[in-house]
């Protein structure tokens, strides 16, 4: 055998498996055993979409309903056991997705300051204060613009984001996006990872995709199973609704306001959807997007405007900041639980502040549903970052779009 040859041998081994479809028998599903519901919930869904019950997982999680989890709990309640799971079960080589049922807790908290660190962070604030000083006196200078500004302004950033990362500020995250890298083994928790799903190269580590049945109540997310089945048997059919802001420009949000406007471009040309848009700074008026089969646009923080009738297997993101943050709530105004609470099927968003470049780009996303692929990959192929803020609400199989309707 050649080189050549040898090396690309390596490659597939490394890489692991060829992509295929996501099928029932890839997944495992997380249940909180002191949580009825959560018990519930799972072995519902195993039944409704043939997983064998020997893939549910057990997780002593509490009776009391959680949002979050600390970082130490979680590393030991939840990351712990699936990965001894993994361990010693060879017959779950082949999983790829995770599910998270109502009862597992959705954020986790923030790390603590990394060991033996004292010294080296008041060596960094001294610093720090140094270079705001000298910031302030060429300010004071009208120096505003010079070169030795920039550089100073830019010294005090590298210095902010490694006290930030030393002392654990922005370590929080979804534990969802937390569980995609479970099987990474050590990683820098600061910020986000980068979601090697994403990349068509080789995958030298192993990403799970996860997703999360969830809501403001159990019933809601039992009836993400039931609404999705019944799409994929008669067809998601409705009216798409796209909500841009009218921004035209070099910037970042005139770039995704860009995405909004290609998304209706592109529902036209790949779907029988009829598209309504609203392109203002305005959004939809309540009441008036009857039979929404798609939804995308922004940007209400934390105020849903209930203007939508979600159709069965209804699709549909926010973007804005904390929209998943109070999904338990039944009285929430945030998009993800207003949305939910309202019928709709599928939908993401984060627990915290993400930053705009976090959300999956909303053409990209519903380019790869219209291409037929399920919930899960869809977002998995489109999520920028992992260790982060999203969490995918909704049945992973859940096809709208499938290439037999």
């Amino acid at each position: 055998m050649t080189k050549s040859r040898s090396f690309c041998v390596l490659l597939i081994l490394l890489c692991g498996r060829p992509v295929r479809a996501l099928e029932p028998n890839d997944i495992l599903v997380l249940a909180n055993v002191n949580n009825p519901a959560s018990v519930r919930l799972a072995r519902y869904y195993c039944e409704r979409r043939g997983v064998p019950n020997r893939h549910v997982v057990p997780l002593v999680l509490g009776a009391t309903l959680r949002d979050s989890i600390s970082r130490d709990d979680y590393d030991m309640q939840i990351a712990r056991p699936i990965r001894r799971l993994f361990a010693t079960r060879q017959d779950l080589a082949h999983i790829t997705c995770l599910v998270a049922t109502y009862g597992v807790p959705f954020r986790v908290g923030p790390r603590g300051p990394l060991a033996k660190s004292e010294d080296r962070l008041e060596q960094l604030r001294q610093q720090l204060e140094q270079e705001k000083e000298a910031v302030a006196q060429l300010e004071a200078n009208g120096q505003k613009d010079s070169v030795e500004h920039r550089r100073r302004s830019l010294q005090v950033t590298f210095i902010q984001g490694e006290i930030d990362c030393i002392s654990g500020t922005e370590t929080n995250a979804s534990v969802d996006s937390e569980l995609s890298m479970v099987l990474f083994g050590a990683y820098e928790l600061y910020r986000w990872q980068p979601n090697m799903l994403r990349s068509t190269g080789p995958q030298p580590f192993r990403t799970l995709m996860v997703s999360r049945l969830d809501g403001p109540d159990d019933t809601i997310a039992k009836g993400l199973v039931d609404k999705a089945l019944a799409a994929e048997a008669q067809g998601l059919k409705g009216t798409a609704y796209i909500d841009s802001r009218g921004l035209f420009g070099k910037d970042p949000y005139s770039r995704y306001d860009q995405y909004l406007r290609d998304l209706a471009l592109l529902i036209q040309l790949r779907t029988p959807l009829p598209v309504k848009e609203e392109r203002t700074a305005a959004l939809f008026e309540p009441g008036s997007c009857p039979d929404t089969a798609i939804y995308c646009g922004w940007y209400s923080v934390s105020k849903y405007v209930d203007a939508f009738e979600f159709a069965p297997g209804a699709v549909g993101f926010h973007i804005a900041s904390f929209e998943a943050g109070g999904l338990h709530d039944p009285n929430s105004t945030q998009w993800c639980p207003a949305m939910l609470a309202r019928g709709i099927t599928a939908t993401l968003g984060p627990v915290a502040e993400p930053y705009l470049h976090s959300f999956p780009p909303p053409k990209a996303f519903f380019s790869e549903l219209f291409d037929g692929r399920c919930l899960v990959e869809a977002f998995y192929r489109t999520n920028p970052f992992n260790s982060w803020q999203l969490v995918l609400i909704g049945d992973p199989l859940y096809r709208p779009f499938r290439a037999d309707l």
